[in-house]
């Protein structure tokens, strides 16, 4: 190969060389222009309206039959503000003065820093009172007042220290709703987080929780009462498959607290919530628990008793199509006999086994242990 030959093939090598560098330039100038779009386009403090859920002070989640809370633009921002003013609210100083239609109120601190904290709370506040962007949903106040914004009238300006609102509404319900908000910002500013984590009551009978019903056994009498919650989250469900694995002994002549709460859990799906809901129940026995479910001739002669003081509910349980098993590896090892059990309970080869077949046919585990 001739010295020119070999000129002309390093010659174009660094040609493609410059090309390649150019190529990966002009990449790396559009990569760089689509991140800077990309950040001139997230929402930050100042930018969008305000997170769904409640109203005033803020809250997280889903409880209580309410609406989803979803963090919108300014939620981080605003949650920012409102725990800097809890963790000092012994530096603020509020009055309020209710008004026929609502409130006027004066809230200020002698700290430049909170003071202007306190107004862009507000500010925010307002913004969000304007758009209908509710905050702290779960509790039945805030939840109530979001409801009612478009009849809202807030006015607010700011002082030297703080900030003067004027907040009313021609609807008397309302009214009520903005006094009663006031009272609980009050509260805010007299007792910080304490009161941040209460939730507090709608004021009147319109829209107001239903009243929690008298203590009920809707399938075992006089065993495992409950109340009806028909607003709560995590209503039963149709169709669901429980295993309770009971391991909790007792003092012989009393009734094992175990199968009292089996009782508990068919009546909490019995009458609970806001419709019956059928469930498929099963109890396995084993540990400390094993001799519960011996027969009363068996159960006497084993802890000198007269009879067998869980057999009556084991009974109802049975009635109400519940199946009982027994581990057969413990009661042997207990010296009892697969034919000193209850004839409505099924000895089996072993807790274990029961414990893996039923979680294979779809039954959630649920330990009841010391």
């Amino acid at each position: 190969m001739n010295i020119q030959m070999k000129n002309q093939i390093n010659s174009a090598t660094n040609l493609l060389r410059k090309i390649q560098l150019m190529k990966l330039s002009a990449l790396a100038l559009v990569t760089v222009a689509i991140l800077v779009n990309v950040a001139q386009a997230q929402p930050g403090p100042g930018r969008g309206q305000g997170f769904r859920g409640g109203r005033g002070m803020q809250g997280n989640g889903q409880g209580n039959g309410q609406v989803a809370e979803q963090h919108d633009n300014r939620h981080d921002a605003d949650r920012e503000v409102f725990q800097f003013l809890l963790s000092n609210h012994d530096k603020i100083k509020r009055t309020v003065t209710d008004l026929p239609n609502g409130v006027a109120t004066l809230t200020e601190s002698d700290t430049p820093e909170i003071a202007a904290k306190i107004q862009e709370h507000v500010e925010w506040m307002a913004d969000r009172i304007k758009t209908a962007s509710p905050i702290r949903m779960r509790d039945p106040l805030f939840a109530e007042i979001f409801k009612h914004t478009d009849k809202i009238k807030m006015q607010h300006e700011d002082t030297d220290k703080g900030v003067r609102v004027t907040e009313t509404s021609d609807d008397p319900y309302v009214a009520k709703l903005i006094q009663a908000h006031a009272k609980v910002v009050s509260g805010f500013v007299e007792r910080g987080f304490a009161e941040a984590m209460k939730n507090h009551p709608v004021p009147d009978t319109k829209s107001a929780t239903p009243a929690i019903s008298k203590p009920a056994n809707p399938v075992i009498p006089k065993h495992g009462s409950v109340v009806r919650l028909p607003d709560a989250a995590h209503q039963p469900r149709q169709g669901t498959k429980i295993l309770i694995d009971v391991t909790r002994g007792s003092e012989p002549a009393e009734l094992n607290a175990a199968i009292e709460k089996v009782a508990k859990y068919l009546n909490i799906y019995a009458g609970g919530g806001a419709e019956p809901a059928k469930g498929q129940f099963a109890v396995v026995f084993h540990g400390d628990a094993t001799l519960a479910v011996l027969n009363d001739d068996a159960y006497s002669a084993k802890f000198h008793t007269k009879g067998n003081p869980n057999l009556d509910l084991l009974h109802q349980l049975h009635e109400r199509g519940v199946e009982l098993f027994v581990c057969g590896q413990t009661l042997i090892s207990k010296d009892a006999k697969p034919e000193e059990v209850a004839v409505f309970v099924d000895t089996a080869v072993s807790a274990l086994t029961v414990v893996v077949n039923l979680q294979a046919d779809g039954y959630a585990h649920v330990p009841i242990g010391k």
